[in-house]
């Protein structure tokens, strides 16, 4: 019992160091790189969760590995005369750092990690690719392809309005939905990845399928008189996995300058 007390007094003194003190110069310089603002809230008394979620995604950007991130939480700890990082220090660093390298990924890859979707640099980049070609060929990206965009939610901040008419491309769309409950993000990658797998069912040409944000993705197709017709089959298949009730789904108009173009996949991601 005395050793359990003493290590839990040892711990204290650990988190809290010397309330309102700032660090020495000798401390600073022991420090590794980029542990500074952790070091700080250590030695005055307060939380160092926030700083060392910081510390996390800097040193991911900088191509650290998770195993030096850590090493370097414990060394800063270490050059303060105290104890191990205790696990929420040890959890908001390596969040943090998790979370930073997978946007990283998703900005370099063609591919959405989780969902196996398209990202959104390569769906810019392939809308990109198609205004060019229509500038060279005297068409029009506007008259040749739209956007199926799905929300695998009834309901989201930010979402225009019914009725609206920002872009012209609100042509079709299911309002027949209800607000659905939260769901953890991996939970609603997952919702999201079955419901890719059926528009790749419906659309398994050329279409470009990619994700747009937490709860949405978009195929890019050609316009056609049976476009509608096969979004109405779409919504149809989409009943079948019983998500009618989370899920609506509408053609969304491209403009005709590819800035605009641009701008429009930032608002749907939004």
């Amino acid at each position: 019992m005395r050793g359990s007390l003493t290590s839990f007094a040892r711990r204290r003194a650990v988190d809290s160091q010397t309330p309102g003190r700032e660090l020495t110069t000798s401390e600073r310089q022991s420090l590794p790189l980029g542990f500074d603002a952790v070091a700080e809230a250590l030695v005055s008394g307060s939380s160092p969760l926030a700083a060392c979620a910081v510390a996390g995604r800097v040193l991911a950007g900088d191509g650290a590995s998770l195993g030096e991130a850590l090493s370097g939480l414990k060394e800063t700890y270490t050059a303060l005369g105290g104890a191990m990082p205790d696990f929420t220090a040890v959890e908001a660093l390596s969040v943090a750092w998790s979370e930073a390298t997978l946007d990283f990924l998703q900005d370099v890859s063609c591919d959405d990690p989780l969902t196996g979707l398209a990202s959104m640099a390569h769906l810019r980049t392939r809308l990109a690719e198609l205004y060019r070609e229509a500038e060279r060929s005297g068409t029009s990206v506007r008259d040749g392809y739209a956007l199926v965009v799905i929300e695998t939610k009834a309901s989201r901040q930010g979402a225009r309005p019914e009725g609206s008419t920002t872009h012209t491309g609100w042509e079709a769309r299911d309002a027949s939905t209800r607000p659905s409950g939260g769901t953890d993000p991996f939970t609603r990658a997952l919702r999201l990845a079955a419901v890719a797998d059926t528009v790749r069912t419906v659309f398994s040409g050329e279409e470009t399928i990619a994700r747009l944000g937490v709860d949405r993705l978009t195929a890019l197709v050609r316009r056609g008189s049976d476009l509608g017709e096969t979004v109405a089959m779409l919504r149809m298949m989409l009943d079948d996995l019983d998500l009618s009730q989370d899920t609506r789904m509408w053609i969304e108009g491209l403009p005709g300058h590819p800035d605009s173009g641009v701008r429009l996949l930032g608002e749907l991601s939004r």
